[in-house]
């Protein structure tokens, strides 16, 4: 069985310590520069695995409420203070130009997030086709659970890009199998929160609960990113 990549969320300044006490649970962070605020660069600086430079827009679940200019010049400076990756949403306006600017200096997640519902499984595909058009290293697609049947929807699509560095599974209580068992099915790595009440998404189980299930399974998370 593999071994699953876990990327734990770092959702407020006050995560440091658990994000460096989790070190050997995780393969990677993903640092929401949107909810942390103004101090984030001191949460990047020292953190002990590669980290994701994420500042969601407000149209996709975020809180930044800069400018797309200002939204697009913190993740540059990310990129600057050692981010190993960027996330961009695939309907950002300029989405394309900060791709091609970051592209070679870090490696480019290119995200979708539909909170309302899971679409069919060649609709999703279509997202990942046009993700990687735009120049993704990583493409990410998630949707909402509004029925238990949407986990086998992402988990064939996680099975179906295998090989083509996909993060999928689908939100809210309804989607947590599919938190769990996406990398199993082939999806990248998988997020988790670094305690309760600190998650960064609807259904997001925490480190320590995804590592003992994995365990359980007979798996345990790797302190690499395939």
């Amino acid at each position: 069985m593999p071994s699953p990549d876990i990327c734990a969320c770092i959702t407020s300044a006050g995560d440091v310590a658990a994000a460096h006490a989790a070190r050997d649970l995780v393969a990677l962070y993903e640092v929401r520069i949107d909810l942390i605020g103004r101090e984030w660069p001191r949460v990047v600086a020292g953190l002990p695995r590669p980290w994701i430079a994420c500042n969601r827009m407000a149209a996709e679940g975020g809180a930044c409420d800069q400018s797309e200019g200002e939204r697009f010049e913190v993740l540059r400076r990310a990129v600057g203070l050692g981010a190993a990756i960027v996330d961009v949403e695939l309907a950002a306006p300029g989405a394309a130009t900060l791709v091609a600017d970051v592209k070679g200096m870090a490696h480019v997640l290119v995200s979708h997030h539909d909170f309302s519902r899971t679409c069919g499984e060649e609709d999703l595909a279509l997202l990942v086709d046009r993700e990687r058009r735009m120049g993704a290293d990583i493409c990410k697609v998630v949707t909402t659970a509004a029925r238990a049947a949407d986990n086998v929807v992402v988990l064939n699509l996680a099975r179906r890009f295998a090989d083509q560095s996909l993060v999928t599974f689908a939100m809210g209580p309804l989607g947590i199998t599919s938190r769990v068992l996406g990398p199993l099915a082939g999806s990248a790595f998988t997020y988790a929160s670094l305690a309760a009440g600190h998650e960064a998404a609807p259904g997001q189980l925490t480190v320590t609960e995804l590592h003992e299930i994995y365990e359980a399974l007979g798996a345990c998370a790797s302190a690499h990113l395939r």
